[in-house]
């Protein structure tokens, strides 16, 4: 068994065993062409193990705090789809060009606050990144959180994120990409 494989393992047997806020059972996977449709939609492909996440353990549901996202559809009466949240950032920052959303950088995980985490899905490796918007300041909102979703899932396995640790600062180094992915060439 590969190491990928037996990632997915570890997070679909915690996936069964844990709720995450909000959520009173583990959704079905998503059909393949859910990622398909997805994909379309966001104009860019999904990791494949963003991609396997959804379409092995379950459509959202599982994972740190409140639990990753659906990915195209809503929950009824709850926090809108990835795919959904990505767009709207997208055109928000169209409107807004003080808060840019960078290209390929899709909301997995709401931590409440307004704060996200985000895969990078132009970075080879899936970089998580957490969206704090809290401070005020574009420019200082974007944080490293894992260097890649499989290490961001090892953390949550492990519990060892450091959303686990109580009190404590997440401690995170600035996305250094940012200024670049949105286009932003001088601090204001």
């Amino acid at each position: 068994m590969t190491a990928h494989e037996q990632l997915l393992t570890r997070v679909e047997a915690k996936a069964r065993d844990t709720r995450p806020w909000g959520w009173t059972s583990l959704p079905a996977p998503a059909a393949v062409d859910t990622v398909t449709r997805a994909e379309a939609a966001l104009g860019f492909r999904l990791p494949p193990l963003l991609a396997q996440l959804y379409t092995r353990i379950g459509d959202g549901g599982f994972g740190p705090e409140y639990g990753l996202l659906p990915l195209l559809d809503s929950l009824p009466a709850g926090e809108p789809a990835a795919v959904p949240q990505y767009l709207a950032h997208r055109e928000s920052g169209r409107t807004d060009p003080d808060w840019p959303w960078p290209e390929g950088v899709l909301p997995i995980s709401h931590w409440g606050c307004a704060m996200y985490a985000c895969v990078d899905c132009r970075s080879p490796e899936a970089t998580v990144l957490l969206f704090e918007p809290n401070p005020g300041d574009p420019d200082r909102a974007w944080f490293v959180d894992a260097p890649s979703l499989s290490e961001w899932l090892r953390a949550w396995v492990d519990g060892t994120g450091w959303y686990e640790e109580a009190g404590d600062e997440p401690g995170m180094l600035p996305w250094p990409d940012y200024r670049i992915r949105t286009g932003r060439t001088a601090a204001p």
